[in-house]
């Protein structure tokens, strides 16, 4: 079964393109995780300051090793969520 998260940041006003720089360092880097099928970013095309971001993994330990890594302690925890108003996750099953 694959697992699959979807997140939603709403960055501070004026912080979006910092956080645009930030998703993109941390997909370059998510995207070389074993336990990963696919980690892709967007961003709302009329309202710059929110994010989504869909990541796939092969199993449930595949996104706890994804959420162990020093790049996304890095990205996320210590430079995004500081610049953000919410950040909301959902975690599915695929069947």
């Amino acid at each position: 079964m694959a697992y699959v998260l979807a997140v939603t940041w709403s960055a501070r006003p004026g912080n979006e393109e910092k956080v645009h720089q930030i998703l993109q360092q941390l997909g370059t880097a998510s995207r070389q995780e074993p336990g990963l099928i696919t980690y892709t970013t967007h961003v709302d095309p009329e309202n710059p300051c929110e994010f989504f971001i869909y990541e796939k993994y092969h199993d449930a330990s595949g996104l706890e090793a994804h959420q162990a890594t020093e790049h996304f302690k890095k990205y996320v925890l210590e430079q995004a969520v500081p610049l953000l108003e919410t950040r909301v996750r959902r975690q599915f099953i695929e069947f």
